[in-house]
């Protein structure tokens, strides 16, 4: 029974301590700080927007009503200058009324509106790859601290193993002490190297925990001191040098939002056909001889044609080509720049994996170096002063492994990142 309690303890403990381990990788990371960011809300801002101006454009279509009124005194009046013996010609005041009002439809406007509303979606469609590409860069600045937070775990990992290691030191050379083959100054020597390395410790104790502050703040979610970070596969990231970065989309969206302007062009050109209904009530009315308010009703059909537009049409378009020269010119001028950087990425790549074939040797080499020192310093042949040089020597080489992984991984994602494969 005893044994029964012990291991449901055990396991609930196990249990607990599994719980609350929390684990992110980098792809997470990037999904939360691009789901954080504060201008994701212009995706819902762009949709709404341009569905309110291809409504403002279809109401275009609904009747247009028009309410005016004037009065007039003029100068002169139109006059028959006859006179017939019975037969009187009335005359027509010379202050005149008109209220009316006035009802249009549209019947056929030559495209503009349609052209319009492809104008919209075009802009609309442009807006959201730029804020696709404003959002994608957050993508570095997440990568530079996820690495920075692996390299600063890895070198803690490593510093534990030196403090571990002078501390066994500390002891031998204490018993050396004793046994006469070392002094005291000795042993402040290693006592000495034990206090750097704690303050090493608490430098990266202390950058560690502020790019995991800096990271929470960006994904806007709170990382507790038992985050596990996993370290990302090489082996499982596409390094491949096919660009499908999003101001390429951003370049493509702008040059069919300059070429839905040509529709507009064109649009404008061509005559506008409507029906109107006109109702009034003034002095005269239509019998412009009847000096009494009276109402009045007409009807029928208008053509309307703008002809001036066709002045600066073909200057009009040559501008639009102008402009998709540009943004072509602009989009030739990102990918040459992307074309250098992408090798100088490749190369840094291989540079770090073939650095790395060489990093276990250096440490086993180190390390028998460091362990043959200290059977001299137990011999009394050699100084402790040196043996401290080795054990440094060793430290370093397995710090610079660390960093050479971490920067092989950077220099693999800053390379996915150019590339967005």
């Amino acid at each position: 029974m005893r044994m029964k309690t012990l291991l449901l303890v055990l396991f609930i403990g196990l249990s607990s301590r599994f719980v609350s381990a929390q684990m992110i990788t980098i792809e997470e990371a990037q999904s939360k700080a691009e789901a954080n960011y504060p201008a994701i809300v212009r995706y819902d801002l762009i949709q709404r927007t341009k569905n309110f101006n291809i409504a403002n454009a279809n109401k275009a279509y609904l009747p247009q009503g028009t309410l005016s009124a004037q009065g007039t005194w003029q100068s002169d009046v139109t006059s028959i200058d006859l006179s017939m013996p019975g037969l009187e010609i009335p005359s027509i005041d010379q202050d005149q009324y008109k209220l009316v009002a006035e009802l249009n439809q549209l019947i056929w406007d030559g495209g503009k509106i349609a052209a319009q509303k492809k104008n919209i979606e075009a802009e609309a469609t442009l807006e959201r790859k730029q804020l696709e590409s404003e959002i994608y860069t957050l993508r570095e600045r997440v990568n530079n601290l996820y690495f920075g937070i692996l390299l600063m775990k890895g070198q803690l990992s490593q510093h534990e193993i030196l403090e571990k290691e002078l501390r066994r030191n500390y002891d031998n050379v204490k018993v050396y002490v004793q046994n006469g083959i070392a002094n005291e100054g000795d042993l402040n020597v290693v006592k000495v190297e034990q206090l750097k390395a704690s303050q090493q410790r608490i430098h990266l104790e202390s950058t560690l925990e502020a790019y995991i502050r800096m990271l929470s703040v960006l994904i806007g979610e709170k990382l507790n001191g038992n985050i596990v970070f996993v370290k990302p596969d090489p082996g499982n990231t596409v390094t491949s040098s096919a660009i499908n970065r999003p101001e390429l989309q951003i370049f493509e969206a702008r040059e069919h939002s300059i070429e839905t302007q040509r529709s507009l062009l064109n649009a404008r050109i061509r005559p506008t056909i409507g029906a109107f209904a006109q109702g009034g009530y003034g002095k005269p009315g239509l019998n412009m001889f009847d000096n009494k308010f009276s109402p009045y009703f007409l009807g029928g059909l208008r053509v309307s044609w703008n002809l001036s537009n066709l002045y600066t049409l073909k200057n009009d378009k040559k501008k639009i080509d102008l402009q998709k020269q540009s943004v072509n010119s602009q989009r030739e001028t990102f990918l040459y720049n992307l074309s250098i950087v992408i090798p100088q990425q490749q190369i840094e790549i291989e540079k770090f994996r073939k650095t790395m074939r060489d990093d276990n040797e250096i440490i086993l080499l180190q390390s028998q170096i460091r362990k043959a020192a200290e059977v001299k310093v137990e011999n009394g042949t050699m100084t402790v002063s040196d043996l401290i040089k080795e054990i440094n020597s060793e430290e370093a080489a397995k710090q610079a492994k660390t960093l050479h992984e971490i920067q092989y991984l950077m220099s693999v994602y800053a390379l996915k990142y150019t590339t967005n494969n």
